[in-house]
């Protein structure tokens, strides 16, 4: 049903149509002094062959299921999509906006942003994450129409993709993943103009791109950029093929500038008066800046209506489905879990009060996932090769495959940084809340991923295990001491960092009701005693919580998170032993308590004690909880290759170092 048959090609009418997305570009540009002209001219007849005559859309109802999606991965052309959903109905970007661009407050941000705009699917600006946002997007498609059917989901995602998309690193991980899976839904239109900002494609680059796509099971298909009935011909044979396809579109960047042109001048800088004028002669645009004529913006208008009927169609479809389809389809479109799942993960809570639980907390997750999974069929997770070490697949959970579309886990291989994008397309896309899993180490590859995550608030849940030197014998290359910092340091992020097994439940259930950031839950590799024996609560929640309370007189207030709020508990106990009252504070998560009252923050971290941080990773920003004359205890250096044990003794993480250290500064 996504098939569509468009009328005969009119390549006099879309040529015009084409320069205005031109003249907008260079118009929008030159006000702001600001932006990327060459690559939205160089591809304008390709987007509007796209959203003329293939993008299946409908301005009216821009968040409609079954519309196709479209991803400009090539974000620093964003004047293309501004002017492209301007020209086709949309209700914003107005003209104003556009004269606006890259302004304060306006919703044309340099790079397009998807909170801002409807019919941005994706924020993109990082090269190549895009293109593997995309297939993200496309991974959703298929599962959700194994899972309901041709008669609500089918659907294509469309890729522009420019020369610096192809060459980052991730587009690898992306195509690879993509041509595995034989994402047929998935068209990549390659921006192939061969100029980067530093001069042409050849100073850098060599390979043939296209060959390299054939290799990851690719269809490749070629055309001019430049002639519509070629872009036509190639979009529409894309479509009848069962593998994802890149059509390269040769293009010419800055088409129809006379002296930039084909040059790297047209890349990331205003045109100028004198080139603009040039350009507005060469395509025969009379119109003054930002203002379309007449017939050119009815004909874009009247193309923007193109899928109303579709859309209703399908609007026809979903009514006369059987009630309990519908319901199904209806119901899993926000991504939420039932309430069914929310109650079985309230009843594991409290199965592990009745019989606890001494597991490492990647385990933890992993007996919560699978009292998930079952009532949760929006939960789409994998791994990034590391399924038994993270614990991520649950029994419920079956691959995802080229034969097995409706199955919910993913087996993505050695692909961290292409696993965090997709699972951005993912959740994005709508209907499923995707989760999955690495080591906390290794999310610096996938680090810009995230960080797009947070920025998009995309609602993704990243399982990173091994967290600390708990990691043990793999050394200092596996043990993360920095990463927990720089994961707070992400705006929008939640970060968890779990005590035992009830935090960690608590954690899961957090993030699976975060709809406007993702969370990232970091497990321990070692076994931890659980802590808590009351869940009627959710103390998580509060990012930090009193665990344990002096009984002399307090003195200090112990801060810990993960496998140090058990031995934290145990210093507290030593120090009781010598009178010094000990207050311990468990805080899985900083954000969470930096929202709570300041009261209720003052009341935990009181001026008149000792506040000491114990975390097995860098010290650096615990200050901001300990002050000036606090204490923090934590590990200013890479790991070492040891046994557990041994490394928590060598690094002064145990309960008798801990003390120690406290009662020398008590006494000094």
């Amino acid at each position: 049903m996504s098939q569509t048959s468009p009328q005969p090609l009119q390549p006099q009418t879309l040529q015009p149509m084409a320069n205005a997305i031109r003249a907008l570009a260079m118009d929008a540009v030159e006000a702001a002094n600001s932006g990327h002209p060459g690559m939205p001219m160089g591809m304008a007849d390709v987007a509007t062959v796209l959203f003329t005559r293939h993008l299946n859309y409908d301005p009216a109802q821009p968040h409609w299921p079954d519309r196709d999606r479209f991803v400009l991965s090539a974000g620093h052309g964003s004047m293309l999509i501004y002017a492209a959903l301007h020209l086709a109905g949309y209700a914003r970007p107005t003209m104003d906006d556009i004269r606006n661009f890259r302004q304060l407050h306006s919703p044309c941000a340099g790079h397009p942003e998807n909170f801002e705009l409807a019919g941005i699917e994706t924020t993109t600006g990082p090269l190549g994450q895009g293109l593997a946002t995309a297939v993200g997007m496309a991974m959703a498609e298929r599962h959700l129409n194994a899972v309901h059917g041709d008669a609500l989901v089918d659907h294509h995602t469309y890729v522009i993709a420019g020369d610096g998309c192809l060459m980052e690193g991730i587009s690898h991980e992306a195509i690879g993943l993509a041509g595995h899976l034989q994402l047929g839904r998935l068209i990549v239109l390659w921006d192939d103009n061969r100029i980067s900002i530093d001069g042409p494609v050849s100073l850098s680059s060599s390979e043939n791109t296209a060959l390299r796509f054939e290799a990851a099971g690719w269809q490749t298909l070629a055309c001019d950029g430049h002639d519509v009935a070629a872009v036509d011909a190639a979009i529409a044979a894309a479509k009848l093929d069962p593998r994802p396809t890149l059509i390269a579109c040769r293009t010419t960047i800055g088409y129809g500038a006379p002296k930039k042109a084909g040059t790297s001048g047209a890349h990331g800088s205003p045109l100028g008066a004198e080139e603009i004028a040039g350009a507005r002669a060469a395509l025969g645009w009379t119109a003054a800046p930002f203002e379309i004529p007449d017939d050119i913006l009815d004909g874009w208008r009247s193309a923007g209506t193109r899928g109303t009927a579709r859309r209703e169609a399908w609007e026809a479809r979903l009514a006369a489905a059987p009630a309990a389809a519908r319901a199904a389809f209806e119901a899993g479109q926000p991504g939420d879990i039932p309430a069914t799942a929310k109650a079985a993960l309230q009843a594991h809570l409290e199965g592990l009060v009745a019989a606890p639980q001494k597991i490492a907390t990647r385990k933890a997750s992993e007996i919560a996932l699978a009292a998930l999974t079952p009532h949760a069929p929006t939960l789409f997770g994998g791994s990034a090769d590391l399924t038994g070490s993270n614990n991520t697949k649950t029994k419920d959970l079956q691959p995802f495959t080229r034969d097995s579309y409706d199955g919910r886990y993913v087996y993505y291989g050695i692909r961290e940084f292409g696993m965090a994008a997709a699972m951005n397309g993912i959740a994005l896309h709508g209907g499923l809340l995707p989760f999955g899993g690495t080591f906390l180490v290794f999310s610096d590859y996938c680090r810009n991923a995230i960080r797009m995550s947070a920025l998009q608030r995309a609602r993704v849940i990243y399982v990173l295990t091994h967290d600390s030197i708990g990691l043990g014998e793999d050394g200092p290359t596996h043990q993360p001491v920095e990463h927990m910092l720089s994961l707070r340091a992400i705006p929008n992020l939640a970060v968890y960092r779990p005590a035992d097994a009830v935090e960690t439940a608590e954690a899961w259930a957090l993030a699976l009701a975060d709809k406007t950031r993702p969370s990232v839950l970091a497990l321990s590799r070692q076994n931890l005693p659980q802590l808590r024996d009351n869940v009627s609560e959710n103390l998580t929640a509060k990012g930090g919580y009193r665990l344990a309370a002096a009984k002399a007189a307090r003195r200090v207030v112990l801060l810990a998170t993960g496998s140090e709020v058990a031995i934290a508990l145990d210093a507290a106990a030593k120090l009781e032993a010598q009178g010094i009252g000990a207050d311990v504070v468990s805080m899985p998560c900083w954000e969470a308590f930096d929202a709570q009252p300041a009261a209720y923050r003052a009341g935990l971290l009181p001026a008149d004690a000792l506040i000491v941080s114990v975390e097995a990773g860098v010290t650096l920003g615990w200050e901001r909880y300990t002050g000036n004359d606090g204490l923090n205890i934590g590990i200013d250096s890479f790991g070492a290759s040891a046994p557990i044990e041994a490394l928590y003794d060598h690094f002064g993480l145990t309960a008798d170092k801990i003390t120690a250290r406290i009662v020398a500064r008590l006494n000094r």
